[in-house]
């Protein structure tokens, strides 16, 4: 009787696995660097039986997957870019989830005295005067998005900085463990670094600008452009992820103590 019982548990299991759906998602690095992904996951899928099935690139190359119809939904964090996507047709709506914020990296003696500064501006501006060491992620990220607009800003251009801006066409780990190598400064989003383990001579050194706010978004692809992507799931996944309790998992995700990101999705 016994094996009978257990048999049938096993055999519900594997019923219930097979009804799991599955989808496909394009996110952000600093999305799954953060380590958030492994705390949502498990439970959307025991909620809902939907597989999602992560695609980790930079943010303009998680909106070409979606240009593509290579992926059912997008979760990025670059707003003027999500912006031209939907004015392209490539989706339905944009629907805001959490935020972090931009923060500036650099080696503990901090030699271009970044941390003094009033703005983020500021802060490059003491990097390109000193010629301090500055990895960039240079992979058309929304970071990297971010960096070359506070460059814009500050009215500087990274095609004439020379040897001391290197430019690493990589994601956020990557360019964060170039940056400890080299002892640099580097641009990074809070949960990417507050999760990264190689931190060697580095801290946090500016930090509170309001630029530097990081918004993520959630943005379905567009169906009647592409009739096969999975858009019934994409919009069960879009409820789940403003629902209350993907506030309670997202607010409560800290590293040391330190919250990794804020849910500000409006129902």
């Amino acid at each position: 009787m016994k094996h009978l019982i257990l048999g049938a548990v096993a055999s519900l299991a594997w019923a219930a696995a097979a009804m799991a759906e599955d989808m496909k998602m394009a996110v952000t690095t600093s999305f799954h660097n953060s380590g958030l992904a492994e705390i949502l996951l498990p439970e959307i899928k025991k909620d809902l039986g939907l597989n999602v099935q992560l695609l980790v690139v930079g943010t303009g190359q998680a909106i070409r997957l979606g240009e593509a119809g290579d992926v059912d939904a997008i979760l990025v964090h670059s707003k003027p870019a999500e912006e031209k996507f939907l004015e392209g047709g490539n989706g339905t709506h944009r629907r805001e989830i959490m935020y972090n914020d931009f923060v500036l990296i650099g080696p503990e003696g901090d030699n271009a005295g970044i941390a003094a500064a009033e703005n983020a501006a500021e802060a490059l501006q003491l990097i390109a005067e000193t010629k301090a060491a500055f990895v960039s992620r240079g992979d058309d990220s929304g970071t990297h998005k971010k960096e070359l607009s506070l460059w814009k800003a500050g009215g500087l251009a990274p095609e004439g900085f020379g040897e001391w801006y290197r430019a690493v066409g990589s994601g956020m780990g990557a360019a964060l463990n170039t940056a400890a190598g080299m002892d640099a400064y580097i641009m990074s989003d809070r949960a990417s670094w507050l999760n990264f383990g190689n931190k060697a001579g580095l801290s946090l050194l500016f930090a509170g600008d309001p630029v530097l706010f990081n918004q993520y978004a959630f943005i379905p692809v567009n169906p009647q452009k592409h009739s096969h992507v999975k858009n019934g799931l994409a919009i069960q996944l879009e409820e789940w992820l403003v629902s209350d309790k993907a506030k309670e998992l997202i607010n409560a995700y800290q590293i040391n103590g330190e919250t990794l990101f804020v849910f500000n999705a409006q129902k």
